[in-house]
């Protein structure tokens, strides 16, 4: 992952502070990347001095996650850029196909697409009328 990420940032209101390296978006805010689109009510965006590309995004209220195998949905959610990974908390579901998925908290590993549930709970939709 030597390349740079692109991530884009769409939102109604955006305030930003230079002297913490911060930027918060709010209202209907969208972030997207080559693999994911994240949604969520507000953002925070953390920058690194160095080369002014982000460092996490703490995502607030109402967050969405979809990718090209799976969606998530939970209240907070923490992207993590270097790492590549997002963490989900407050009642973390991940859909997967017909597959419902719950946790406690739920980390998403970008790189290698895949789902690490912590206290889970699966809902595996096959046969109706069994549980």
């Amino acid at each position: 992952g030597a390349e740079k990420k692109t991530i884009t940032i769409t939102s109604e209101t955006l305030t930003t502070d230079n002297k913490s390296n911060t930027a918060i978006f709010e209202g209907s805010v969208i972030a997207k990347t080559t693999d994911i689109t994240l949604y969520s009510d507000r953002m925070i965006v953390s920058y690194s001095d160095a080369e002014n590309s982000i460092k996490e995004i703490h995502a607030i209220g109402h967050v969405k996650v979809l990718s090209k195998e799976r969606v998530i949905f939970s209240e907070e959610a923490s992207y993590f850029n270097k790492e590549e990974k997002i963490i989900f908390t407050g009642n973390p579901k991940a859909i997967e196909g017909n597959n419902v998925i719950t946790g406690t908290q739920i980390i998403y590993f970008l790189q290698d697409d895949r789902t690490l549930i912590e206290g889970s709970r699966v809902i595996l939709q096959n046969k109706q009328g069994q549980e």
